[in-house]
């Protein structure tokens, strides 16, 4: 038999004949505060159950669905979450993990579809090839993430610290990344031919300083107020992006075409390789 007790009292929450949970039907139940450290639940069933500050660390959820379920506070650091349903289409019947602690967890594959994670901590955690269109990261920690090939369409990255990121090769379109850090992060592209997506996003304040935007696709894209200091710019498609008040000191803009940016009161004289319009040389 398999007791699920609670981590700070003891008190047994659920019990469950065999000697494994993998599979286990754990849908609508009151697991607050449950320890679950290291427990192998893959493919578990946890669908619109409250796991709050339980604790997760080191568990195995590959596939598990956690659709509908709570999770706020819950620690889920170095947990094996790939390829788990977390997100849905319907944001109602998305996760809640407020305040988690996803700390060096691995959510490739994973869908995080509309999810709620924003106060949360994801600090070098791994959400290569995820599904994260219209997810809540507002405010979270997320230093050094490896997010390659993702999806962050219409995400909300508001306020989030990004430093050190890896996003090569991901959509970020749409996406809101106003006030956000993203120093040294990688935007850039894994292979030849390859390109991140950046259009139409919100950049408005956001710390972009020495990030490798190399190559990268970023049509009518917000940075006013931005701060490019040191980053690299070099082939990107900027058409259309406005630039106004950011600033560039030392940014390489080598092969970027610049006659549909607005570079009003950015002082582009500070920046590298730029070729300034004729007709824009009054906005330096």
């Amino acid at each position: 038999m398999i007791e699920i007790k609670q981590k700070g009292t003891g008190k047994v929450l659920v019990s469950f004949d065999g000697d494994s949970l993998v599979g286990a039907d754990l849908t609508e139940r009151d697991l607050r505060g449950a320890d679950l450290h290291g427990m192998d639940l893959r493919g578990a069933n946890l669908w619109h159950s409250d796991v709050s500050d339980a604790d997760l660390s080191d568990a195995n959820l590959k596939h598990a669905v956690m659709q509908g379920a709570t999770f706020t506070n819950a620690n889920f650091r170095r947990a094996n979450l790939r390829h788990a349903h977390i997100g849905d289409a319907n944001r109602e019947a998305a996760a809640i993990l407020t305040g988690a602690d996803l700390r060096e967890a691995e959510l490739d594959g994973a869908c995080l579809r509309k999810a709620e994670i924003h106060d949360a901590n994801l600090e070098r955690a791994s959400l290569c090839n995820a599904d994260l269109c219209y997810a809540d990261f507002h405010g979270s920690n997320m230093r050094g993430i490896a997010a390659r090939h993702a999806l962050f369409i219409n995400a909300n990255l508001g306020d989030a610290d990004l430093s050190g990121s890896d996003f090569r090769n991901s959509h970020l379109n749409h996406c809101d990344l106003k006030n956000a850090t993203l120093k040294d992060a990688d935007l850039s592209t894994v292979d030849a031919g390859g390109f991140t997506v950046l259009n139409l996003a919100n950049l408005e304040k956001a710390d972009l300083s020495n990030a490798n935007l190399r190559g990268v696709l970023a049509e009518h894209t917000h940075f006013e107020f931005a701060n490019l200091t040191n980053a690299a710019l070099n082939h990107a498609v900027l058409s259309g992006s406005n630039m106004h008040r950011a600033t560039v000191t030392d940014a390489d803009f080598s092969g970027v075409e610049m006659a549909t940016v607005n570079m009003e009161f950015a002082n582009f004289s500070a920046a590298k390789n730029v070729d300034i319009p004729v007709h824009k040389d009054n906005v330096r």
